[in-house]
């Protein structure tokens, strides 16, 4: 019996970050009145939760919390 022969793909400089947002819902609410929505957009919404939820992080602990409020995250 033959093996399979498996190549193994180079792993990415950097590492992707789990996607927070619901593509598809995400996609309907930018496409609004007519837009479109390139390839990359998802990616940069993604990116920008995370820096939000990282600055809510830093808020919440700069005020002695563990509970992140909304006006952490809103400013």
């Amino acid at each position: 019996m033959a093996k399979k022969k498996t190549t193994k793909k180079a792993a990415p400089k950097g590492k992707k970050k789990e996607m927070l947002l619901v593509g598809s819902k995400t996609k309907e609410a930018l496409k609004g009145k007519g837009y479109n929505v390139s390839s990359d957009t998802l990616d940069a919404m993604n990116e920008y939760v995370y820096w939000l939820v990282d600055q809510a992080q830093k808020r919440c602990a700069a005020n002695g919390r563990k509970t992140i409020r909304p006006y952490d995250i809103l400013g």
